[in-house]
């Protein structure tokens, strides 16, 4: 044999095997893409294994684990705030956590199993806890006021959260086919090219959060949630989760269809004579400033009077008794800064209402520091079940939405919306006493655009929601000073007394567009004054402002300023 051939031989016998290994790879490559890829076998495990205990809410895992399980099980409250009230509260400084809904105010300590329930002893089997800054609830009280229920899954650790009131709608997986062995892909998201998480069996229930039009999101018992094609889901029953029965007190029945006509009464130093106040058509509540928050440890000054109450009850009117928090700031911090405090002036206004006989508290909060705020809408959560208990209307007083930090930007007025039975929005001083610009006390388009704004920014229903509108004016003076700048400033005064100045100057009003309100002008003493009146005319563009606005009704700053014309058409809101 040549040595070519034996060389030739050789060269063959020696490029064999790597093009045999090279076929092989390429075939191995080619049934790896059609396994792993085409056919989409890729399986990986959620995100989320490795944790103890995850929460899961509607499919999606929450930001917190659980602690303990069946009856010791808690949950933690930022999960809580997330899913069901964003209101539940944890006051690390004094270790209180409160959940407070407009039925239920519940008070428990961190490591302790003595709590309150609408401030009666509420035993519990488990004490919360605080683990690593993050407090922990149990169970059985979030299920007295909530509602709620858990999936709890021994092998995995997972916890269902589901709501009180949500329904849930159950299915089965069928995988059409007779085998015993097949099983049906769960992916991790949407699409047959994503990873698998689980092979789901025959008769394998799921929860289906979400529907759509090709694949459906579902969730198994043990949390593995996913998304798989819908020809493979099976529904089976709905459940609806009971939520805590809400039943109207007496109370709330009798204004359910029933307009608000309110007026405040200014009570200074001494009280007013019931005797010489007229009638009042159509007012059925009055509201006298009576009590006063006087200090940092929540302690109320009262100045009611017993016989003002029969005076109105005798004349078909209800009493809401207004509290304020004497419009100082630093009182106010310390007042609604705990827990304590907070309970102190709560039981105060109780024992007080139940002495004079109110039959409701009106809430005017004012000049308050902004970073105040959540402390003011937590006192308003927790006076609100008590409150409704013992058969008390709530309201509170809310300046129009502006920038001002201390008068307006404090107020969260959504949430204090989902709470009381009536905001008063104090559609007034547009130009305020010390105002640099003479101008009116409540224009028309300013009034509208001050109620059309807290109805759709902040959603307040519109039937809790009450215009307040002043009785009084500010007569405006004009004058320049010595270097002929012109300096302004005001009085305020009443429909009567503006009256009678129209009377005696003869003059004669006309109807200024912009503001919707009657106007005089006149020169004095090398001034000038400008009225903008507030009179029938202008309070008669408010009542059909109210009802095009479909508005729970009317509030009037303040009695002393008004006269007869006012409540005549006033009396127009009532129903």
């Amino acid at each position: 044999m040549s040595r070519k051939s034996r060389y030739t031989r050789q060269k063959k016998r020696r490029s064999f095997w790597p093009g045999f290994l090279g076929a092989c790879l390429i075939a191995g490559g080619a049934y790896w893409f059609i396994t792993n890829v085409w056919l989409n076998q890729v399986h990986e495990d959620p995100d989320w294994i490795g944790m103890n205990q995850p929460v899961f809410v509607d499919g999606q895992l929450m930001d917190g684990e659980a602690s303990g399980t069946g009856e010791q099980l808690k949950l933690p409250v930022n999960v809580l705030q997330e899913a069901i009230d964003p209101g539940i509260r944890y006051e690390a400084d004094t270790g209180d956590i409160i959940i407070a809904t407009p039925q239920r105010v519940l008070h428990m300590k961190e490591g302790s199993t003595k709590a309150e329930l609408n401030h009666k002893d509420y035993p519990m089997p488990v004490e919360p806890e605080v683990i690593g800054g993050e407090a922990y609830i149990p169970l059985k009280p979030l299920k007295e006021v909530y509602g709620i229920a858990v999936q709890e899954d021994t092998t995995t650790g997972a916890v269902l959260l589901m709501r009180g009131g949500d329904t849930i709608q159950y299915a089965e997986i069928d995988t059409l086919s007779s085998k015993a062995d097949k099983t049906i892909p769960l992916y991790k998201r949407g699409g047959e090219s994503s990873p698998i998480i689980a092979d789901m069996e025959q008769n394998a229930r799921v929860r289906v959060w979400q529907t759509g039009d090709e694949q459906s999101f579902v969730q198994l018992d043990n949390g593995y949630a996913g998304y798989v094609d819908n020809k493979y889901v099976s529904l089976t029953e709905k459940k609806k989760l009971d939520k805590p029965k809400f039943t109207l007190t007496a109370a709330e029945k009798k204004w359910q269809n029933k307009t608000v006509n309110l007026v405040w009464e200014a009570v200074y130093n001494r009280q007013p004579d019931v005797g010489s106040i007229g009638k009042m058509p159509g007012v059925n509540v009055v509201s006298p400033t009576w009590f006063h928050i006087t200090d940092g440890q929540g302690n109320v000054k009262s100045k009611a009077d017993k016989a003002y109450v029969n005076w109105a009850h005798r004349s078909g009117m209800e009493v809401w008794g207004l509290m304020d928090n004497s419009f100082d700031p630093d009182i106010t911090k310390k007042a609604v800064a705990s827990y304590e405090t907070r309970t102190h002036i709560i039981e105060q206004m109780l024992e007080y209402a139940q002495t004079y006989q109110l039959d409701g508290i009106n809430i005017d909060f004012e000049n308050v520091y902004t970073d105040d705020g959540p402390n003011i809408t937590q006192f308003v959560r927790e006076i609100k079940a008590v409150a409704r208990i013992h058969g008390l209307m709530l309201s509170i007083d809310v300046t129009p939405k502006s920038n001002s930090e201390m008068w307006s930007a404090f107020l969260d007025r959504r949430s204090l919306g989902s709470f009381v039975d009536y905001m008063m929005v104090m559609a007034y001083d547009e130009h305020w006493a010390a105002s640099p610009k003479a101008g009116s006390v409540a224009s028309l388009p300013w009034t509208e655009a001050s109620m059309r704004k807290i109805l759709e920014e902040d959603e307040v229903p519109s039937n809790k929601l009450i215009m307040s509108v002043p009785l009084y004016t500010r007569i405006w003076t004009e004058e320049k000073d010595e270097q002929g700048e012109v300096k302004v400033s005001s009085k305020a005064v009443g429909m009567d007394t503006v009256a009678d100045l129209i009377k005696e100057k003869k003059l004669k009003p006309v109807l200024d567009q912009e503001s919707g309100q009657n106007y005089v002008e006149f020169a004095e003493d090398g001034a000038t004054k400008k009225i903008w009146i507030e009179d029938a005319v202008s309070l008669r563009a408010r009542v059909e402002l109210i009802e095009s606005l479909k508005l729970g009704g009317v509030a009037a700053w303040n009695r002393s300023f008004a006269n007869a014309s006012a409540w005549k058409t006033l009396q127009q809101v009532s129903r």
